[in-house]
């Protein structure tokens, strides 16, 4: 969507899955990192998404590219949703909200005629120097991680 070269904000999250502990994006610099917001767990959408980029995972893995999914559940959240559909891509917690924030994803959204706060699916492609390669905001899932998998080849 926007092409970009502004550094990404660092944050340190929680993360489930491939590396339990505390993800820290400066500590990663060297390679690509992908980072995608979605809403929540264990919804239509995001558990499409979710299973797009663990579809893909060894794909962006051969290239170096670590990928990172991020929302504002709980880490207990993450693990019963990983378990419950088999993901394996790595899940942070940023309950606090203030990474989706940094990061411009924290939304008014509207649904059902109903206003609310929430995170607008983004994707980030930050590249091995910890700058925003590429973003795409107001994702739409069908495709996307694969859309993403060719602009991270592109780096």
């Amino acid at each position: 969507m926007s092409d970009t070269q502004e550094f990404a904000p660092d944050f340190t999250l929680p993360a489930q899955g491939g590396q339990d502990g505390d993800v820290t994006l400066s500590k990663l610099r060297g390679k690509p990192v992908v980072l995608f917001f979605y809403p929540r767990d264990d919804t239509s959408g995001c558990t499409k998404e979710n299973e797009a980029f663990t579809a893909l995972e060894d794909a962006f893995h051969q290239i170096g590219v670590q990928v990172f999914g991020i929302s504002k559940d709980s880490l207990a959240s993450h693990e019963k949703f990983m378990a419950k559909k088999g993901l394996t891509v790595p899940l942070l917690s940023d309950e606090h909200g203030t990474t989706s924030e940094d990061y411009g994803v924290w939304k008014e959204k509207k649904m059902y005629g109903k206003t609310f706060m929430g995170i607008e699916r983004s994707t980030f492609l930050i590249d091995a120097e910890g700058r925003i390669a590429r973003a795409w905001r107001k994702v739409k899932v069908p495709g996307h991680a694969e859309e993403v998998l060719e602009a991270a080849k592109a780096l």
